[in-house]
């Protein structure tokens, strides 16, 4: 028996780092600011640090994270990218990619990411497991947190490409 509504324990469990981040700031925050001087001011200081990068880690990932219960199962293991779905799936390396795209005219919205081995893999944002996937597209070069969580408030019509490889051209112009 839990004392805590599901609601709220799901609020928590999203927001979960930026709590800790919160948390240790103000205690990095009551160390500097305490009537104790000495070696506890500067490890004080250390967690003022440590706990707003925390902190503002947490707001990113917060944002990022659409819970569960969606359709299928999302898997990252070792630089791979799995979808498991119950209508299609399949497998990505992260070094494969060439373009990462969020297009929210699926219902629900879909992470499309087009890779050279084969056809685009289509990830609902809801799928269980899919807050994994924040910290795999912080692996591409160029591509900010940020902007992948910004664009998953975004409410469009069309297909938002988030990043496209670098050296995609240079490849492309190659073949011809």
């Amino acid at each position: 028996m839990s004392f805590v509504r599901p609601e709220v324990r799901a609020a928590i469990l999203r927001w979960r780092e930026a709590l800790v981040g919160a948390a240790i700031l103000l205690l990095g925050l009551y160390w500097v600011l305490g009537v104790m001087p000495g070696l506890l001011v500067w490890i004080g200081y250390l967690a003022l640090f440590l706990g707003a990068a925390l902190f503002f880690a947490g707001l990113q990932r917060g944002r990022a994270r659409m819970g569960g219960g969606g359709p299928g199962v999302v898997q990252v293991v070792e630089r791979r990218i799995g979808y498991f779905g119950p209508l299609n799936g399949g497998l990505v390396d992260l070094d494969a990619v060439t373009s990462l795209s969020l297009d929210p005219t699926e219902h629900p919205r879909h992470w499309v990411i087009t890779h050279e081995a084969g056809p685009a893999l289509h990830i609902p944002v809801n799928a269980e497991g899919a807050d994994v996937l924040f910290d795999a597209f912080a692996s591409l070069p160029g591509l900010s947190p940020g902007r992948v969580a910004s664009t998953l408030k975004h409410e469009g019509t069309a297909p938002i490409v988030l990043w496209r490889r670098p050296d995609l051209s240079k490849r492309i112009q190659s073949l011809h």
